[in-house]
Formats: C-alpha cells, structure tokens, sequence
C-alpha cells in the first residue's frame, strides 16, 4: 500500500470524524473543524508536489495521466470549496458539508491510486 494513500486515509477520516462529530453535538463550524479540512488540504497540496516529483523523476502514471491529475486538481478543489460554505453558513449542518469534503477526497484519493498503479476503473 503506498504511504500516501494510508496518510491521506488517516487525515480524511480524522477530519471527517471530527466535523461529523460536532455536526451531531449541534456545534457551528470552528476552528477544530476548519483545521481539519484545512489539513486535508495541506496534505493535498503535499501530495501534489510529491505526484509531480515523482513523475517528472521517471516513475510513470500507468492509467491515463489526464485523468490522475482531473482528479486531483478536482480533490484540491472540494477543501476549499466546503471551507468556503462554513464560513459563510456558520450552521450545525456546515459540519456535514465538512466532514463531506474529507469523505470525498478519500473516495477521490483512492481512485487516483489505482489510475496511478493502472488498474481499470469500477
């Protein structure tokens, strides 16, 4: 399994637990929540430079390198995306929309590594 699925893994489900817990308590968005997706987002950034690194030292994509770099310019996108939304909707349900963000940039992070390795989509 490649370490940067298995972080990524931890960080996704760490913030999605997070803001799915303080959805369920009735707590707005705070800095707990915001700080977990802004760290989904850091691991994003991360892993593009390493994805990027990688590539350009000789290891090939093996599925299509169009698709792996769509999704994850899409994945740097929903962080970001989610974070605007509790900030601007300071509600209970800004928490879900959060803990959303996490969940699927996991599904998203899952895919990219089985374009990476070239194993056929589902």
């Amino acid at each position: 399994m490649d370490p940067f699925l298995l972080t990524g893994t931890v960080v996704c489900v760490l913030s999605a637990v997070l803001c799915v817990g303080a959805g369920v308590l009735r707590r707005p968005p705070n800095d707990i929540t915001i700080l977990s997706v802004a760290a989904v987002e850091l691991f994003l950034l991360v892993y593009t430079v390493a994805a990027a690194v990688r590539q350009l030292t000789g290891e090939p994509v093996l599925g299509e390198a169009w698709e792996f770099w769509g999704y994850l310019v899409t994945a740097l996108l929903v962080p970001v995306g989610a974070c605007w939304w509790a900030l601007l909707e300071r509600t209970r349900w800004s928490n879900f929309v959060l803990a959303a963000a996490g969940l699927t940039v996991f599904v998203m992070l899952f895919r990219m590594e089985q374009i990476w390795d070239g194993v056929a989509g589902l």
